[in-house]
């Protein structure tokens, strides 16, 4: 650990359990905000503080993660964030397994501090923090690259959501987490309008999707009570076993469309019941044609190996 880095002990929330007594990969990027905020809280400049006496709202703009191993309901997490540059932080997460520390995440995080017309102050930020802050339109992220996000893909699949304030803050826009629900609801609803929920799955075969890799950059505010439409398509298939996915988030200005967000993540099936529990599925061709939009998936049978 460097001299720069917080450790944060905490638990996932039991929310995120909603398959035997595993937790889903929103509430691990749940818990990288959680000790991005500690780092900030600890040296006293936590978002309150920032807030009102800085006039600054802290954003994380962009967090990528890879999960190597599971995380239980009932795990406590040790999570180490250290600032390797100006606006980037490094989060492992690790839980203790059979007396050993077992590495559930590692991931990268972008923060940006972005000066607020409602807090009522002008901008001042503290000299340690003076390289967060930005007023670009396109926030600074892990990388240069806005991923090529233009107008919203005619053939993919799409769906609507208002912004509503319980997703915002700061009075004014969507906040990181309110993409990463979406990312959720979205893989959800793509599943199931192609043949797949995950109900359906979990009812025919014990499969669960599983995530190992995700990311959610945001490009732009989209503000409260605009509405935010987005898209997914699976962009990539790995070896029969995993597929990758990628949502845009846009929302409609003046008969222009605004790409606000972007996500993209790695899935596969985990067996969840049964002398195979915990394992991999292998994808067969129905359901891989249901993924990439080849035909629809064929009536699943029960008891097919995974």
């Amino acid at each position: 650990m460097t001299r720069d880095a917080a450790v944060l002990r905490c638990r996932p929330r039991y929310e995120g359990a909603n398959i035997r007594t595993w937790v889903g990969f929103k509430h691990f990027m749940y818990l990288v905000e959680e000790a991005v905020l500690h780092w900030f809280r600890s040296r006293g400049y936590g978002p309150q503080r920032l807030y009102h006496e800085h006039g600054l709202g802290l954003e994380i703009v962009d967090e990528s993660v890879q999960l190597p191993a599971v995380l239980e309901v009932d795990d406590e997490v040790e999570a180490e964030v250290d600032r390797v540059a100006d606006r980037l932080f490094a989060v492992r997460l690790r839980v203790e397994r059979d007396g050993q520390p077992v590495t559930v995440l590692r991931g990268k995080v972008a923060v940006a501090l972005i000066p607020e017309r409602t807090a009522g102050v002008p901008p001042a930020p503290p000299p340690e923090l003076a390289a967060l802050v930005t007023t670009a339109r396109v926030p600074p992220g892990l990388d240069a690259s806005v991923d090529g996000v233009g107008a919203p893909s005619p053939g993919a699949f799409r769906w609507s959501w208002p912004a509503s304030y319980v997703l915002c803050h700061f009075s004014d826009r969507v906040q990181h987490s309110g993409y990463v629900r979406a990312l959720e609801v979205t893989v959800d609803r793509f599943l199931a309008s192609v043949g797949i929920s995950v109900g359906r799955m979990l009812a025919e075969r014990s499969w669960i999707p599983v995530v190992s890799r995700a990311r959610v950059r945001m490009l732009a505010p989209a503000r409260m009570e605009e509405t935010v439409h987005t898209t997914f398509a699976v962009d990539d298939m790995v070896r029969d076993m995993m597929f990758g996915g990628r949502m845009t988030c846009h929302v409609e200005r003046r008969g222009a469309w605004v790409p606000v967000a972007t996500a993209s993540i790695l899935h596969a099936y985990a067996v969840s019941a049964g002398p195979a529990a915990g394992s991999l599925a292998t994808l067969d061709d129905g359901v891989i044609a249901a993924l990439t939009g080849t035909r629809a998936v064929a009536p699943v049978g029960v008891g097919v190996s995974a």
